[in-house]
């Protein structure tokens, strides 16, 4: 590796026509755009988005090569003029959930000018996407996952979620009804005009709007292409609660692993309940490998057994009501042996923003809150793509586009035998 620094004298051409006019040539796009050459603007963007340096140290390390460069100029680098990244990044979405039978969410802290907010993380095996917002209510998430589009959608589906959600027969009588004179879905172009509707139409209670509203979200989502038999899975976050819902095995144990016993028998009691659970996993993962009928009714009887165990460890009792109570979400799997029993590969990359959060603190700006998003959801599709970020970055700023777009990756996989 040689790291060298290169100053380029560009003279522009310049002819005077014969009717008097001034003719000029024009710099290269890439200069006109960043002064800076693209091995250079590739280089802070990988330092900056991928190997966590922060802005001083990146100042620092540019200057003592020779390169006479501004902090101004240098964050202007970073943040600006990444249009095209913000396109391919939201296009990730669409086409995941188009193509993907389940994803896989977590969400995490993300300060913002100073003020608490959060950010989703929505992927699986061939993508992964990030949003910070100010909010993590199911309401947020029904927003991502309408990937980006305004309108809100009135239709069956949206009126069995909220009768699933124990919307009063009232309330729900005055929106079948109003779809029933309509004869197809009802669309409302965006949030002002759907709160005014549900106005008109009084309904004004809190609780009876916010279903409403879930439900609405969930119609746009589903009208714009979203899978109806997605498969989320979570770890138990009740926001993300929609659609197939599957919950990971590895949150469900940590309830149990937390309990300490006061006494002997309870100590027993809590290590065979623990044993039990994780011989339960390991035969879940059997069963992936090679489903079958007797083996799924085998595991279900297991699993009542277990759950309806009565120890003299009341803590270690109720925990064992919960994990019943969640049985359809944690045997999900049977019904659907493709799914992950956990949620570590969220995990995984989530870790990827908490590690920005800690060196760099929150954002300030909304364009610099976009930019983080954008890269970090980026640079993660494109490593599970098996695509190099460095080779990525270096192939979108000289515009030679020879590696294929981030979500044509994702469905040529997808269609992968």
């Amino acid at each position: 590796m040689v790291i060298d620094t290169k100053t380029t004298r560009y003279r522009i051409e310049t002819w005077l026509t014969a009717d008097g006019r001034w003719v000029r040539g024009q710099l290269p796009a890439l200069v006109r755009k960043c002064h800076y050459g693209p091995t250079l603007y590739c280089f802070v963007l990988y330092q900056y988005y991928h190997a966590q340096v922060t802005e001083p140290l990146i100042l620092e390390q540019v200057r003592e090569w020779g390169i006479d460069i501004s902090s101004g100029q240098l964050h202007r680098l970073i943040t600006e003029g990444k249009e095209d990244f913000f396109r391919e990044k939201d296009k990730i979405l669409e086409v995941g959930l188009r193509v993907s039978g389940h994803i896989q969410t977590d969400d995490t802290g993300a300060r913002h000018q100073g003020k608490n907010g959060y950010c989703t993380y929505i992927g699986n095996e061939w993508f992964a996407w990030f949003q910070s917002t100010d909010s993590k209510s199911r309401i947020n998430f029904l927003h991502l996952l309408r990937a980006g589009h305004k309108d809100y959608v009135l239709s069956g589906a949206a009126l069995e979620y909220m009768a699933a959600q124990k919307m009063p027969k009232q309330v729900l009588g005055k929106l079948s009804d109003k779809l029933d004179n309509a004869e197809t879905d009802v669309v409302f172009e965006d949030s002002v005009k759907w709160h005014e509707v549900l106005d008109g139409w009084n309904i004004r209670d809190e609780r009876h709007i916010r279903i409403a509203t879930e439900g609405a979200l969930l119609g746009s989502a589903l009208k714009h292409g979203l899978n109806p038999q997605m498969a989320v899975v979570s770890d138990d976050a009740g926001q993300f609660n929609v659609l197939c819902h599957a919950l990971c095995w590895i949150h469900a144990e940590r309830v149990l692993a937390k309990l300490m016993g006061f006494n002997e028998p309870q100590r027993q009691a809590l290590e065979q309940v623990r044993t039990a659970v994780w011989q339960l996993y390991r035969d879940l993962k059997a069963y992936q490998a090679m489903p079958a009928v007797e083996a799924k009714r085998e595991l279900e009887q297991r699993f009542d057994t277990l759950c309806k165990t009565k120890t003299t460890f009341c803590s270690l009792n109720s925990a064992l009501e919960r994990m019943h109570r969640n049985k359809a979400e944690l045997l999900m799997v049977l019904e659907r042996p493709e799914l992950p029993l956990h949620n570590n590969l969220s995990e995984s990359d989530i870790r990827e923003y908490v590690k920005r959060r800690k060196i760099s603190g929150g954002t300030r700006s909304e364009l610099g809150r976009q930019c983080r998003d954008a890269f970090a959801s980026l640079k993660k599709t494109a490593r599970k793509l098996g695509v190099s970020f460095w080779d990525y970055l270096k192939d979108r700023i000289s515009g030679a586009d020879q590696i294929a777009q981030l979500p044509s990756l994702i469905e040529a996989r997808a269609q992968a035998p």
